[in-house]
Formats: C-alpha cells, sequence, structure tokens
C-alpha cells in the first residue's frame, strides 16, 4: 500500500495490511474442511455468540443476582456482559472500522467459494474484534471460574471449549477474519476474569451488610419442596431449562438467515456491500441513498455514513 495512503487508512485498513497473509492462510485451513455437517456444527456454535442469546443470557444474570445460592453466577455474567460489549461494540469497533471479509474480498474467487459454501451470513457491523467471539469469552470465562471456584471442574469445562468453538465458528463462516476472532477471545477472556473478581466483591459486600439472607427469592420455591431436602434442585431445573429456551428462541430463527436471497445493504461504490440490510428498522429506514428515485435498504453502517453520521 501506498505510504501516504496507509498513513490515511484506518486502523482496520492496516489490520488488513499487517496480517493478510496470516487471515488468508486460516481461512485457506477452515475452507480445506468445509462440508455440510461441520458447516451445520458451525452455526449452532455461532449461536451461543448472538446477540439474540447474549441479551436473555444477560437478563437471566440479572433474576439469578436475586438469589443467594446463584448470586455470584448472576453478578458475574451481568459484569462480564457488560464490560465485554463496552469495550468491543462502543470503543473498539468504532475505533479500528474494520469492513467486514466478505466485503473486503469479494476479488478472492477462492475465499467467495468458502462464503458462499458456508451459507453466507452476514453482519450489519463492522468486523473486529469479533462481537460473537467476546460474548462466547465473557460468559464462557465467567461461568468458569465461577464454577471452577465451587470445586465443579467438570462443568466448569465445557464454558471455555463451547467459546473456543463458537470463535473457530466466526472464521469457519467466513463472517470473520482469524485476527478478529483472536482480539475478541482476549477482550472476553479480561472481561470474564475481570467480572469474577467483581462479583466476589459484591458477594462479600453482600454478606458483610448482611443483605445475602434478605434478598434471596429461594423462599418462593420452598412450598415446591416442603422437607426441604434439595432446596435448590427446582432453581436449577428452571435455570436448565431458561438457558435451553434462550438457545432455541436465537438458534431456530438463525436458521433462515443468509443466503443469495437475503437482503443485503444497498452500497455498491467501492464494493457491493454484503452486510445484512436494516429491513423494517425505525431506528435505520430506507432512503434514496443513491438519488435513483427508487427507496434502498442499507446496513447501519452505510444508513449513518450516507446521513454524515459517521
Amino acid at each position: 500500500m501506498n505510504p501516504i495512503l496507509l498513513a490515511a487508512a484506518t486502523l482496520g485498513d492496516k489490520i488488513d495490511v499487517a496480517f493478510k497473509a496470516f487471515d488468508l492462510w486460516v481461512f485457506h485451513f477452515f475452507g480445506s474442511m468445509q462440508c455440510g455437517f461441520l458447516t451445520a456444527v458451525a452455526k449452532i456454535f455461532t449461536t451461543f455468540g448472538d446477540e439474540a442469546f447474549v441479551i436473555p443470557t444477560a437478563i437471566l444474570g440479572i433474576v439469578l443476582c436475586f438469589f443467594k445460592k446463584t448470586r455470584k453466577y448472576g453478578f458475574a455474567l451481568v459484569f462480564a456482559i457488560a464490560i465485554g460489549t463496552i469495550v468491543t461494540n462502543v470503543a473498539v469497533k468504532p475505533m479500528a472500522l474494520r469492513i467486514r471479509p466478505y466485503n473486503t474480498l469479494q476479488g478472492n474467487a477462492e475465499y467467495w467459494g468458502w462464503y458462499k459454501g458456508a451459507g453466507m451470513l452476514s453482519e450489519s457491523d463492522y468486523s473486529f474484534p469479533s462481537g460473537h467471539t467476546t460474548a462466547a469469552f465473557e460468559i464462557g470465562i465467567s461461568m468458569f471460574l465461577c464454577f471452577l471456584s465451587d470445586n465443579k471442574k467438570k462443568i466448569a469445562w465445557i464454558f471455555p471449549c463451547i467459546a473456543i468453538c463458537t470463535m473457530g465458528s466466526r472464521v469457519y463462516l467466513m463472517v470473520h477474519y482469524a485476527t478478529d476472532v483472536l482480539c475478541g477471545l482476549v477482550v472476553g477472556t479480561l472481561a470474564g476474569i475481570i467480572a469474577f473478581f467483581l462479583s466476589k466483591l459484591v458477594c462479600k459486600a453482600f454478606e458483610k451488610s448482611k443483605l445475602d439472607d434478605k434478598i434471596d427469592c429461594n423462599k418462593l420455591f420452598k412450598k415446591f419442596d416442603k422437607e426441604d431436602k434439595h432446596p435448590y434442585k427446582w432453581n436449577k431445573a428452571i435455570i436448565c431449562v431458561a438457558v435451553l429456551a434462550i438457545f432455541c428462541s436465537a438458534y431456530i430463527p438463525s436458521l433462515s438467515e443468509g443466503g443469495e436471497d437475503a437482503v443485503r445493504c444497498a452500497y455498491n461504490e467501492e464494493y457491493d456491500c454484503q452486510n445484512e440490510a436494516k429491513v423494517d428498522d425505525e431506528k435505520y429506514p430506507a432512503f434514496d441513498g443513491d438519488n435513483d428515485g427508487d427507496l434502498d435498504e442499507y446496513c447501519k453502517i452505510h444508513w449513518k455514513q450516507l446521513h454524515g453520521e459517521e
């Protein structure tokens, strides 16, 4: 790249140049193993980082804060998701401005074949770092540490394993560069660790202020277990059902996403934007962005850009 152009480039452009060979090598690695079964598996794991899974999980975390036995887990979830979201979506993505690989690599026939083979999924924001990977690791690491602190090692290791698979799925599906997910891993891991220790501090504060027993909704479940032999069995069952319901509510709609018939952003200047268009979104209504007399749908990036908001 010309030194003058490089100086004017965004951080995302500079990352593209610096790690081009590495990112393409990783795409080739995942693309070479592409098959229908692995694509289906990747779509399952990518759900764990989806907004439709993370937001309800944060709400579940808030609910868990009202139960003495699960308070540590609840606060860890809430803090982890809050920290990871702020760092990734509020701070780093708008600073890096890295364009998605399915936009920047449209001239690479090999990549494009892998992208189509993986189902042509798309997002409506920037690429660096990976929000899905950040979310998977912030939840995974915070829960790993919580379960580990309760000597539940077998359960604890499930969470980072899911996070790693979620990270891999984002590159396999060709919607993120390897460098995107590696940064998401770092941000998510740090968010999870910080959240765990913050949760411990808050729980200690509850104990010292004697709020630990006063704020405990487990009393609501005691009528289901009059002998009180297993006072938390109802909590565990409901939590498992809630997590399964959250996953299904995020995964099932995702089955119809992507594909060549998906509504894509109408922006087509330096590249034909393959980002998901914000259809029927009151915040990003359709408008005549190319002045041809027709209303067009845009992703939130180009909607803001064409309205002079970026």
